[in-house]
């Protein structure tokens, strides 16, 4: 029985959008790994989901994109565990924790001024690696 994925208050997604599959894993198992498809995959295709408000398509389409599969599926692998149920319920949590993460707002950078001990260590620095570099130059034999 397929349950709904709960991410964030207000936002549910139906076990109907999230496709599960397995396969079999290289995982740990032994023999069974040959014989047993542990492997989970989910994929969730952000496109075509009824949850979504257009707002919160675009920003999750925007910050997962590169972990997107074929333009707009999200698509999440487990095979860490020897059971199928345990790959399942990781592989959930996982997509759960990425859906979470690419929702949360970012805190906004104060720019701030370097004090004025890392300015005179940089510069304390870069005269010692001059010294360096200038002490290559061509050796002058005084005989």
């Amino acid at each position: 029985m397929r349950e709904d994925l709960e991410v964030a208050p207000g936002l549910v997604i139906p076990a109907g959008e999230i496709e599960e599959s397995a396969s079999r894993s290289s995982g740990p198992g032994g023999q069974n790994v040959n014989k047993t498809s542990t492997r989970v995959s989910l994929r969730w295709n952000l496109e075509r989901s009824a949850v979504l408000d257009d707002e919160l398509r675009s920003r999750l389409l925007r910050r997962l994109g590169p972990r997107l599969a074929a333009g707009s599926d999200l698509v999440v692998h487990a095979d860490r565990h020897r059971s199928r149920a345990r790959n399942l319920d990781a592989a959930r949590r996982r997509m759960v924790e990425l859906i979470t993460q690419a929702l949360e707002d970012p805190r906004p950078r104060r720019a701030t001024r370097p004090t004025r001990a890392s300015v005179e260590r940089r510069m304390e620095a870069k005269r010692k690696r001059s010294g360096v570099k200038r002490k290559r130059g061509s050796v002058h034999d005084d005989d």
